[in-house]
């Protein structure tokens, strides 16, 4: 456990021409997002997948929206540091930024026991508004217990239970034995005890109140990036997410309506961007099992699909690092971002977004009907 916690607190067609950057620096290409006629007809829709299993027809209107280059390196180091300053409280600043992004405010802090918090980022003249929303705070800090809370109701296969021993750490009552777990009862306590979703939902309804003509972008590292993905696939908005566990599962489970998509995935492809290395196991899915300093410090961070694209930094084979924990925090991805005349695939200083086509959670569960199984 100690390890654990020394390493995680070290911490589509429009002209480009018609899409003016904040300040010459950070870049902008046009994005093609759904989003849902009205929130109220999103949350109907939710409500009509989980009781009545079926899905809402004709619930999008698509849009073109200036949303950040993802090919552009500076931009996502731009974007990476927006999401490590989320984890400073006001008045401190962990990463400068260009300068057209000198003005920001906090949200969240002023609960101490608030998980959900961050900072929002304005360029200079307020046409665009960034969203980042704070990660995971270790064992010791004021959210840590809600933190880790959330990470094991969204992350995890069946109600963090990792083996027998996990039993007096459960998050929900949804285990039917023999890898069985119940949908149902799943899906309830996802939607009702995950709080940090709806806290973000009433935030970014503030924000369209505040800048209703501005571009709206949210960013985050780890469980804040599962998060902003799940709330930009709610609302439609560009997303840029920095090593984070895998939020499909959950977005499934929350009964997200997601956007359609002409895709081999179906409807999984909504505006949403990870970027992370092979380094680092978390959103790879790999720091699970008994022995995993993850499972060792009462995390279980099991999945590893994403919704819309990701791009993979292969540092194992361009920089020789090991696969480790330690290169989780922020920091380790911010040094790959702001390393010159590294050609990460051929003829490219970032690597190519792509689905993750073949990805699946959970392999070793069967999810269904259990709930009069005995257990």
């Amino acid at each position: 456990m100690l390890l654990f916690l020394l390493v995680i607190c070290s911490l589509c067609v429009a002209d480009p021409s018609a899409f003016r950057a904040p300040n010459g620096l950070l870049k902008l290409r046009p994005t093609t997002v759904y989003r849902p006629r009205s929130l109220d007809a999103f949350h109907r829709a939710r409500w009509r997948s989980r009781d009545l299993e079926e899905c809402e027809a004709d619930l999008w209107d698509s849009h073109i929206v200036e949303g950040p280059d993802v090919t552009d390196r500076h931009t996502l180091s731009q974007l990476a540091r927006m999401s490590a300053n989320a984890y400073t409280a006001p008045g401190r600043t962990r990463y400068e930024l260009d300068p057209a992004w000198s003005a920001s405010f906090p949200f969240g802090w002023e609960d101490s026991e608030n998980g959900f918090r961050g900072h929002v980022f304005m360029s200079s003249d307020n046409s665009t508004v960034v969203l980042s929303i704070k990660g995971t705070t270790p064992f010791g800090g004021p959210t840590s217990k809600v933190d880790k809370h959330e990470d094991n109701l969204l992350f995890s296969c069946c109600c963090a239970r990792v083996d027998s021993s996990w039993i007096l750490r459960k998050v929900c009552d949804c285990y039917r034995r023999s890898w069985r777990c119940d949908d149902t009862c799943l899906s309830k306590a996802v939607i009702e005890d995950s709080i940090f979703y709806s806290v973000g939902v009433k935030l970014i309804n503030d924000l369209f109140l505040l800048y209703p003509t501005a571009n709206v972008w949210i960013v985050g590292h780890s469980l804040g990036g599962s998060l902003a993905a799940l709330l930009g696939s709610t609302f439609g908005l560009p997303v840029v997410a920095f090593e984070s566990p895998g939020e499909r599962l959950a977005a499934q489970r929350l009964h997200l309506p997601l956007p359609p998509s002409d895709g081999p995935l179906g409807h999984f492809l909504p505006a949403v961007t990870h970027v992370y290395h092979n380094s680092d196991p978390i959103p790879q899915g790999l720091c699970t099992g008994p022995r995993s300093f993850c499972s060792q410090a009462g995390y279980a961070l099991e999945t590893r699909c994403h919704l819309g694209k990701s791009i993979v930094f292969d540092t194992v084979n361009k920089l020789g690092w090991g696969v480790h924990l330690r290169t989780h925090p922020i920091k380790q991805l911010i040094s790959v971002l702001d390393t010159d005349g590294i050609e990460w695939e051929e003829g490219r200083s970032v690597p190519l977004a792509r689905a993750e086509v073949d990805c699946v959670d959970c392999f070793k569960w069967e999810f269904g009907d259990y709930d009069n199984d005995a257990l």
